[in-house]
Formats: structure tokens, sequence, C-alpha cells
């Protein structure tokens, strides 16, 4: 049986710890898969203007271009020039609650994190979405420092 660890990362060095963390564990266990994922948070409960919702979904489409380019490409070949089979996402949303989102989908047996950064995901929810993280998943949160 396949393991699946996923993987929140932030472009920042504890966004590199806990992908070391996760590599490190995959090896361990052997027959596993990781999902690394990069979470752009976005509030659905903003208003805006009818011109500003005609450029939302182009920015948006951007950020996730950048992302995926800059943050989880990178990672994921990391991950398969290593021998490791893994995936990459990147979503719109709050952290906490996507990553939950993300788990249940891959059937994810854990989830990591990094603790701190210099900017980014854990900046943003060390503390009431970290807390969020940890108390709602329905799996393992690994919280890497």
């Amino acid at each position: 049986m396949t393991a699946t660890l996923l993987v929140g990362l932030d472009g920042h060095g504890s966004g590199d710890r806990a992908l070391a963390h996760a590599q490190h564990l995959a090896r361990l266990i052997g027959d596993c898969e990781l999902v690394v994922a990069y979470i752009i948070e976005w509030s659905p409960y903003s208003f805006h203007t009818p011109e500003e919702n005609a450029e939302r979904h182009k920015r948006r489409e951007e950020e996730i271009h950048t992302a995926m380019t800059r943050v989880i490409q990178p990672a994921v070949k990391k991950l398969n020039d290593a021998g490791l089979k893994a995936s990459g996402v990147v979503r719109h949303g709050d952290v906490a609650g996507v990553l939950i989102a993300i788990s249940e989908e891959k059937n994810a047996d854990q989830i990591i994190v990094g603790r701190s950064s210099e900017g980014g995901f854990t900046r943003r929810i060390f503390g009431s979405a970290v807390s969020n993280l940890v108390m709602s998943a329905s799996v393992p949160v690994t919280v890497v420092d």
C-alpha cells in the first residue's frame, strides 16, 4: 500500500526544510508518494468592483503559473531526480483549509509544513492557521523547525 505525504511549501527556507524532512520520511517508508502544495491566500469574502472582478481571474492564473514554475516544479524535479514519486499542486484560498482539502482529495497519510519562514506560507499560518491545521486535519501534521 502506497503512503502519501502532503508537503506545504512556501518558497523559502522553512519549506525547503519541510521538503527535506518529507524526503527523509519517504525513504524510510519505501512505497511513498509525495504531493507538494503551495497555497496562495485568497479570500472569497473580499468585495470587488466589476472591473476588479474582470481582472481577478487573469491575476489568479498568473499567480498559479508563477508558483508552479518557481516553487512547485523545482521541488517535484528534485524529488523525482532523487528517485521518489512526486506531484505538485497550487491552489488559492485559506492555507489551513486548502491543505486539509488537498489531504482529503489525495488520501494523504500525513501533512508536513515548516514552522518558521522569511515570509510567505508559514509566516501566514504560524499562529491561528497552524493551530487550525493541527486541530482540524484528519491526519497527523508534522511541523518542521
